[in-house]
């Protein structure tokens, strides 16, 4: 059975209900940094652990956790990663299969670049909103179950080489995809599995829930 776990940092969150329960957070696997453990209180979850300098985190809410006997991990303010990635590296050493990572877009727009690259340097992240889902595509990827879906493709690297889409209203094969290029922007799904491959490079994929 695939493993799942789920960690609120301190940026936009949906205001959707129904976006959190189809989620299905499972607060034995729900991991917080600093506010976001905030927002969990807020949607009525008691995270198993919580992270940071809580310098966004008032003294009630932190009461609260540790009355719940919530793991807490505090660290100095002058340190050299953010409380969001000193817990994404803690939590990708766990071994879950996915890691949906929440609030971690929106808001300031260094923390929300700066959130998207660690996709490529942490395994099995993927950041999710109420509209869209960010994840590492890899070298030979499958797209399961979401067709008529529109997906974007964006290189993080100088160039994409030998990029073949299949299963795609626009397909592509052994195109090269440079840094910048807009060719692989909206693109929809059009069959029950899409195939994605290339020879080099590192590619986002950026998902629709619409």
């Amino acid at each position: 059975m695939m493993t799942k776990a789920f960690i609120f940092l301190n940026g936009d969150f949906p205001d959707c209900k129904d976006f959190y329960s189809n989620l299905n957070i499972n607060t034995e696997h729900l991991f917080c940094a600093d506010g976001g453990a905030k927002k969990a209180l807020e949607l009525n979850y008691i995270p198993k652990e919580v992270w940071g300098d809580f310098d966004s985190l008032d003294q009630i809410s932190l009461d609260l956790l540790k009355s719940n006997n919530v793991t807490i991990k505090k660290f100095n303010k002058d340190k050299d990663f953010t409380d969001g990635e000193l817990l994404i590296s803690y939590v990708t050493s766990l071994n879950y299969d996915e890691i949906y990572i929440i609030g971690g877009l929106g808001g300031r727009i260094d923390h929300m670049l700066t959130n998207i690259n660690l996709i490529f340097k942490y395994k099995n992240i993927i950041f999710i909103d109420r509209s869209e889902k960010l994840f590492l595509v890899t070298s030979n990827f499958i797209l399961k179950n979401n067709l008529n879906k529109r997906i974007s493709f964006i290189p993080f690297s100088d160039t994409i080489e030998n990029l073949t889409l299949e299963g795609f209203f626009y397909p592509l094969k052994n195109h090269t995809l440079k840094r910048g290029d807009s060719t692989c922007l909206s693109n929809i799904i059009t069959s029950e599995e899409a195939f994605i491959s290339f020879s080099s490079g590192k590619l986002l994929g950026a998902l629709s829930l619409d």
